[in-house]
C-alpha cells in the first residue's frame, strides 16, 4: 500500500487557521484567547487537550468545557503573467470541543475529550487554473480520547491516554489541464473515505516549583490511519483507449504528524497571568500525497509534499478583573513546514501571524461563559508547486496567495 497522506487534503478547508500543514488551532476558547496557550494553565477541563496531567489540579471534583467555533476564511490566488485569479468560497467550519473531568481523590483524576483538530470545507471556483491539483474538499474527524491525571507529589503530576480518531474525506479534482467529454465538461475524480479510523496517544507532566510557577510538558503520538478500499468516482471521462479511467477502489495509509509542546505560566499577581507555550510539530511524515487505485490500467497518483519539521511560539496574557469578568488576549506566530518548489494549492500554508482576545463572564459560581475570537494573517508569498506532471513532463503551477481568517467562538465552562 502507498503512503497517502490523505488528511493533507483535509487542509484547504480553513488552511489559514491551521498550525503548521493542516492543524487546526481551535481546541478551547479560554486557551484560544491567551494565543492557544494551556500546557502549563490550570483553568479548566480544557486541560484535557492541552495537558491532561493538569487535571487532577482543578479545585473542582467535576469540571466540564463545551464549546464551538466559526471559522470565516479567504484564500485567493493569482497569477499576473497571464492575467488568472481564482479565489476560495468555502462554508464556515464549526470545529467543537467537549472535556469532561472527575476527581476520584486528591491523587487521581478521569476524563473523557472529543474535539475536532481537523475539519472543514472549501470549494474553489469550478475549472480554475489549479483544478488539476484540486476543485473542492470536505472533511470530518473527531479524536475520542480517555484520559488519567495522577498527582505524584503535592506539585508534580503526570496524565495521559489513549486517542480514538474516527473521520471521512470527500475530495475532487480535475484529471489533467485539458481532459474532457465530447460536450466539453472537465474529465474529473472524486475521492471518498469514510469511516476511516485509527488509534494514537498523549502524555504530559506538570510542575509547579513555587506557587507563581508552572511548567509543563505534553506529547501527542502520530497517528497511523490506513484508508483501504475506498471509492474513486470519474466522470466525464471520454471513451477512448487514451484515457482508460472508470470507477474504482484505492487504498491508503494515514499519517498525522506527531507533535510536542512544552508550556509555561507564571502568576504576576492576583490579577495578572502571562503564559508561554513553544509547540514542535514533526511534519517530515508527509512525505508524499499517493493515491493506489486497484485498477492496474490506472496509474498511481504520487504527489511529493516533502513537509519539514515547523515550530509554533505562543504568548498569552490573563487577567482577572473582578469576580465577574476575566479578560484574555494574545498572539503566537506559526512556521510553515512547507519547502519552497512544494506549495500545492490544497495547502496554501505559509508563516502567519495570528492575534486572539476573549473573555469569561461568570453567570453564578458554577457555570461561565467563554468567548474568545482569532484573527489569522498569513504573509503574502509568490510560491510555486513544481512536481505536477504531464505526459511526463513537469508542469509547475505558481501564482500568489493572500490568506486571512476570522474566527469567533463561544465556549461554556461547568464546575461543581
Amino acid at each position: 500500500m502507498k503512503r497517502l497522506f490523505l488528511l493533507s487534503l483535509f487542509m484547504l478547508a480553513a488552511a489559514t487557521t491551521y498550525a503548521g500543514g493542516y492543524r487546526v488551532s481551535l481546541q478551547g476558547q479560554r486557551g484560544l484567547a491567551m494565543g492557544h496557550t494551556g500546557v502549563a494553565v490550570v483553568n479548566n477541563a480544557e486541560l484535557a487537550f492541552f495537558n491532561p496531567a493538569g487535571l487532577v489540579f482543578l479545585e473542582n471534583k467535576i469540571n466540564a468545557s463545551v464549546g464551538v467555533s466559526a471559522v470565516f476564511s479567504d484564500v485567493v490566488w493569482q497569477n499576473d503573467e497571464f492575467g488568472q485569479m481564482a479565489r476560495t468560497d468555502s462554508p464556515v467550519g464549526t470545529p467543537f470541543y467537549a472535556y469532561f473531568s472527575y476527581q476520584l481523590n486528591e491523587k487521581l483524576s478521569l476524563g473523557l475529550a472529543a474535539y475536532t483538530p481537523y475539519g472543514s470545507t472549501v470549494e474553489w471556483e469550478k475549472d480554475w487554473p489549479g483544478s488539476h491539483l484540486v476543485n473542492d474538499i470536505e472533511l470530518a474527524a473527531i479524536y475520542v480520547q480517555a484520559l488519567a491525571s495522577y498527582k505524584i507529589t503535592d506539585n508534580l503530576a503526570v496524565g495521559g491516554g489513549p486517542i480514538y480518531v474516527s473521520g471521512s474525506v470527500n475530495f475532487n479534482r480535475n484529471l489533467n489541464r485539458t481532459l474532457s467529454d465530447l460536450e466539453g465538461n472537465r474529465s474529473n475524480v472524486t475521492i471518498d473515505a469514510s469511516n476511516v479510523s485509527a488509534f494514537g496517544w498523549s502524555a504530559g507532566v506538570m510542575w509547579s516549583p513555587v506557587d507563581s510557577l508552572r511548567v509543563g510538558v505534553n506529547y501527542r503520538s502520530e497517528i497511523l490511519v490506513e484508508a483501504e478500499e475506498g471509492d474513486a468516482d470519474f466522470e466525464n471521462v471520454p471513451n477512448s483507449p487514451l484515457a482508460p479511467f472508470s470507477d474504482t477502489q484505492f487504498d491508503a495509509t494515514l499519517p498525522l504528524p506527531a507533535e510536542l509542546s512544552v508550556g509555561v505560566s507564571y502568576q504576576l499577581n492576583e490579577k495578572w497571568l502571562f503564559a508561554f507555550d513553544y509547540n514542535r510539530t514533526f511534519w517530515g511524515v508527509y512525505e508524499s500525497l499517493d493515491l493506489d487505485f486497484a485498477n492496474p490500467n490506472i496509474p498511481d497518483s504520487v504527489n511529493p509534499r516533502e513537509y519539514e519539521d515547523s515550530s509554533n511560539y505562543r504568548f498569552g496574557l490573563q487577567y482577572t478583573a473582578n469576580e465577574t469578568f476575566t479578560l484574555r488576549a494574545g498572539y503566537y506566530f506559526d512556521g510553515s513546514p512547507v519547502q519552497e518548489g512544494f506549495f500545492a494549492p490544497e495547502t496554501p500554508r505559509n508563516d502567519s501571524n495570528n492575534f486572539t482576545g476573549g473573555l469569561s463572564v461568570n453567570i453564578t459560581d458554577n457555570v461561565a461563559i467563554d468567548a474568545a475570537f482569532l484573527y489569522s494573517r498569513f504573509k503574502e508569498i509568490d510560491a510555486s508547486y513544481d512536481s505536477y506532471t504531464e505526459n511526463g513532463q513537469r508542469v509547475p503551477f505558481e501564482g500568489t496567495y493572500k490568506s486571512s481568517a476570522f474566527v469567533p467562538g463561544l465556549g461554556v465552562t461547568i464546575k461543581i
